[in-house]
């Protein structure tokens, strides 16, 4: 079965994450079904975005499973690819929705805050523990929808924030539960729509804070100091 369920409906195109065994965390192969997907999405003049999750939750983040026995490099090009898929989704012209439920962790947290609208459901859970092996990963994007000081704070402890305190500092905008989902996709639809592709695209562009190449540039500093595979290991031991 497909990693990622893509669905074209009308003005949005859905992409569902579809590791439900795994907790969709991200493996390489899933990372470049997303590029490619948010690719053909964007050239196809898609005007909503929509990622989602299949089983109990969103995302688990990166998919570590088998990283001691890839090299340095390897891990190094796999955190890369992530962060070019970030880039991507806040450099889409479409509007784009992260539909949030269950525990989510790292990478598929920063997924989530990629996207421009967030809504999770009322059991959702999110944490980001990058920093404790070392990695920046999202950190300006989060800061940017939660504060510097908020950022800092939850960031440097790896502290879980549940969906009610997501709400409080702005890291979702709704919480709605999972049968209300399909009518959240179809008002985001509507919303999008209601201006042509090319307004959309500059309107996105004047308001954004989008800062690609300092982003990877950090991540790619971080992942490049040596020792990150004992880092991951240190940190998944004490996991």
């Amino acid at each position: 079965m497909s990693e990622l369920l893509v669905e074209a409906d009308g003005p949005a195109w859905i992409f569902t994450l579809n590791r439900p065994d795994k907790r969709n965390a991200l493996s390489a192969s899933l990372v470049e079904a997303l590029l490619d997907g948010v690719a053909r999405a964007d050239a196809a003049g898609a005007a909503l975005l929509v990622f989602r999750g299949a089983g109990s939750n969103f995302s688990a983040g990166f998919d570590f499973t088998g990283f001691d026995a890839q090299s340095e490099g390897d891990l190094l090009l796999r955190f890369v690819r992530i962060e070019l898929l970030l880039n991507a989704i806040e450099a889409s012209p479409a509007l784009t929705l992260a539909l949030a439920h269950g525990r989510n962790f790292g990478a598929g947290v920063d997924l989530i805050g990629a996207c421009r609208k967030r809504i999770a459901s009322a059991d959702a859970s999110f944490r980001m523990p990058g920093l404790k092996f070392g990695l920046v990963l999202g950190t300006r994007r989060f800061g940017a929808i939660v504060g510097v000081a908020q950022a800092r704070s939850i960031l440097q402890e790896a502290r879980t924030f549940n969906a009610a305190g997501a709400l409080t500092i702005g890291f979702v905008e709704e919480l709605r539960e999972l049968h209300e989902w399909d009518q959240a996709v179809a008002v985001a639809g509507g919303v999008a729509s209601s201006i042509d592709n090319a307004s959309r695209a500059s309107l996105f562009e004047r308001l954004s804070h989008n800062d690609a190449d300092a982003d990877l540039a950090a991540l790619v500093r971080s992942a490049a100091r040596p020792g990150l595979r004992e880092r991951i290991a240190t940190y998944l031991g004490r996991a």
